[in-house]
């Protein structure tokens, strides 16, 4: 069973690296090949499948095998968490107990 915190990890590591951020923001045009998104970042190949792995693995992005190359593009349904979770997050409780600051 995932710890309810896990999910929530997953997203914020995703989206706390410029080079994941750089990445996400070109795959809102679309969908793109590896080898074109390692060429537009100038990174490494072996740099871009460990930031893709973490992408992945958050469900912000989705990846398709076309031959020897994958393409990857947004997920509507991470996105989508993503938003609800940082929302949760920062929506106060509508039911306050007041400060419980020293009295």
């Amino acid at each position: 069973m995932e710890n309810r915190y896990e999910i929530k990890i997953r997203i914020f590591k995703a989206l706390s690296d410029e080079r994941r951020l750089k990445i996400l923001e070109i795959l809102k045009s679309g969908e793109e090949c590896a080898c074109l998104l390692s060429e537009q970042l100038e990174m490494a190949q072996s740099s871009l499948s460990y930031h893709m792995k973490i992408l992945c693995d958050s469900g912000l992005v989705k990846s398709r095998q076309e031959g020897k190359w994958t393409h990857y593009r947004l997920s509507k349904s991470g996105s989508e968490t993503a938003v609800t979770l940082l929302k949760e997050m920062t929506t106060p409780n509508a039911v306050s107990m007041g400060s419980r600051c020293c009295d």
